[in-house]
């Protein structure tokens, strides 16, 4: 990480126990300790209903450490001063009567930083109690998606947060935009006249934006099966991604000038009528086949499971938007669970040149794309086309990777976790990297009109077996526009 102006804080993490926190908001902590940039002076304060017995809500808290930090990333000296900072309050978020107990624990520091790694519907409570005890006047609140479930209800979670803070003091958190390759995007288009140049209706041809998750739903039944696909998935994470891809340049690097060219694109989507859903959208839920060998169940057999249930697992969809930068040009999106690997990637297509000089039967091999991949291993792709080499091979052409691999580049430094760098955000007060209040609700406008259309229709989710990539709908999906997806085997 570059350097930074460490100053001190108390962080205060509501829901400390969840799977969130352990697994991924501890250790994210942990490594900015190991980094140096934690102050000296910052505390910690896990905050859950559970009372358990003395020590045990921090033994679990410690236990996760170990268990979700690699182990040569494990300093015991670290180790030593993160937990020492570290302390924990048994409390109930919706009683007023808990919250003097942490003005007390918390008097006199600033800035107050507090994590609702909770359900949406208590933000708007947890917010009153600390203005009750006097705790919101300085304090950064970071509020977990989803929120809300659609439109009506995102408005009145963020109605009811704005009641209590200004928009100035609200980090609506999304991980991927903590990823290193997606801040490089702004990088990457901005500062190479190379793409910039290129990056419109009259070079590209298409793009694609795929999330696919090798898991099920991994005891998350009671909550997936609400939400869906669409809203766990494409409301957020898949259409932030497409903003960052569609924008225009902003006009600085400031949180505002960037959200601002986010909105437009979102506000540029075309509507998908329930006419128009059939070609435009595919929706799908996995049935039992295999992961990595072994024999898998579908949906509605996990743990739990209603039998009637009809939410997606899978979606994939055509979007258009309408701007000049972007009219013709089609973003395929897809996401689902239980795909046959852990991967996401963005993929921009260049169209070919219109003037063909080679041998007619290597045609269909000339196609220029950039590949950018978040998720398992992070870099950067230019597919580019050069002869081979050999002098019986004349003027053969071959696709080449021009390739940049983060992990092998950068081989002397560590690529940080997305939380950890949204942590550190936080604590310097920097917004750049978060969702604001408008971003959410026109995502949700957007995808709440999909919704709407499938109920219309009476729309059920196709099958598609586990461990492959999703239902045959979806490659027609982009087969009928002469297209496929890339690497698909």
């Amino acid at each position: 990480m570059p350097a930074v102006t460490v100053c001190p804080c108390t962080f205060v993490l509501f829901g400390a126990l969840g799977d969130l926190a352990v697994r991924k908001l501890f250790p994210a902590l942990y490594q900015l300790d190991r980094a140096g940039l934690l102050h000296a002076d910052t505390r910690l304060v896990a905050l859950a209903r559970e009372a358990g017995e003395a020590g045990q809500p921090l033994a679990s808290i410690q236990q996760g450490l170990r268990q979700y930090v690699p182990a040569v990333e494990l300093d015991a000296a670290v180790l030593q001063r993160f937990e020492a900072r570290l302390s924990y309050l048994s409390m109930d978020f919706l009683s007023p009567q808990a919250y003097p107990a942490l003005a007390e624990k918390v008097l006199g520091t600033e800035p107050l930083i507090a994590y609702f790694a909770t359900p949406a519907s208590v933000y708007g409570a947890i917010c009153e109690n600390l203005a009750g005890v006097g705790l919101l006047e300085r304090t950064r609140v970071v509020l977990e998606k989803p929120i809300g479930h659609d439109l009506a209800s995102s408005q009145q979670v963020n109605q009811t947060v704005a009641r209590y803070l200004p928009e100035t003091r609200i980090y609506r958190i999304d991980h991927y935009l903590g990823k290193e390759t997606v801040q490089n995007l702004i990088a990457l288009r901005f500062a190479n006249s190379l793409f910039e140049t290129q990056w419109n209706q009259h070079y590209i041809s298409h793009v694609e934006i795929t999330v696919a998750e090798q898991v099920g739903i991994e005891g998350r039944w009671g909550y997936f099966d609400k939400a869906g696909q669409l809203r766990d998935m494409i409301q957020n994470h898949l259409l932030q991604l497409l903003c960052l891809i569609a924008m225009d340049p902003p006009s600085d690097l400031s949180a505002d000038s960037i959200r601002d060219e986010k909105v437009k694109v979102l506000k540029a989507l075309a509507p998908i009528t329930a006419e128009q859903l059939t070609q435009q959208v595919v929706r799908g839920q996995y049935v039992a086949g295999s992961s990595d060998g072994q024999p898998v169940p579908g949906y509605l057999e996990e743990d739990n499971a209603n039998a009637q249930s009809n939410t997606e697992t899978f979606v994939a969809l055509r979007a258009e938007i309408r701007n000049w930068r972007w009219s013709g040009v089609p973003f395929y999106l897809r996401t689902g669970k239980r795909m046959p690997q852990k991967l996401s990637q963005i993929v921009i297509h260049f169209k070919e040149s219109s003037h063909y000089i080679f041998a007619p039967e290597q045609r269909p091999l000339v196609s220029n794309r950039l590949i950018i991949r978040l998720q398992p291993d992070e870099g950067i792709a230019l597919q580019v086309m050069t002869k081979e080499q050999g002098l019986n091979n004349g003027m053969h052409l071959h696709s080449r990777p021009l390739q940049l691999d983060f992990s092998e580049t950068y081989t002397r430094t560590r690529i940080p976790d997305a939380y950890e760098r949204l942590l550190l955000e936080v604590m310097q007060g920097n917004q750049y990297l978060f969702v604001r209040k408008d971003e959410v609700e026109h995502a949700w406008r957007w995808c709440d009109q999909l919704i709407a259309g499938w109920t219309e229709l009476g729309d059920s989710p196709k099958p598609y077996t586990a461990g492959s990539w999703g239902p045959l709908a979806a490659s027609t999906l982009i087969t009928q526009d002469k297209r496929s997806w890339y690497g698909d085997s």
